[in-house]
């Protein structure tokens, strides 16, 4: 799909944009070699109870924002493959251009905000608890 000009991202715009999700990519990918050099570094067996509880806290943790920073890595690919192929910026539900106003505040937008507004109101309540 070809969307004019006038309505399609700049090439600036588009350069912005793809230098935040490289930008992105680049800090999720340093923050993972952290991540795992820290959950598989050799530690002494913790004395107290309460340090271990704490410990395996912190592990937990990181597993869990790791899995967050996976998911986010495999939205930023698929932006940048998007990119390459100039499909990026077109919703993926209706076509329509999605602002770059938009992008900015979530790169790896693949519904202009109309669509998203539209699935999340379909889309079932998660439980907070």
């Amino acid at each position: 799909m070809s969307l004019p000009a006038d309505e399609y991202l700049k090439p600036d715009e588009l350069a912005t944009l793809k230098g935040v999700l490289d930008e992105q990519l680049k800090d999720i990918l340093s923050q993972s070699k952290d991540a795992v050099s820290e959950l598989v570094e050799v530690r002494e067996a913790d004395a107290d109870p309460l340090d271990l509880a704490v410990t395996e806290s912190n592990r937990d943790f990181t597993l869990r924002m790791a899995e967050r920073e996976r998911k986010l890595l495999s939205k930023i690919r698929y932006a940048l493959e998007r990119i390459q192929n100039g499909e990026y910026g077109v919703c993926e539900s209706c076509g329509a251009p999605i602002t770059f106003g938009r992008l900015m505040a979530r790169p790896v937008a693949t519904l202009c905000i109309d669509c998203k507004t539209e699935a999340e109101q379909v889309e079932p309540k998660k439980k907070m608890f």
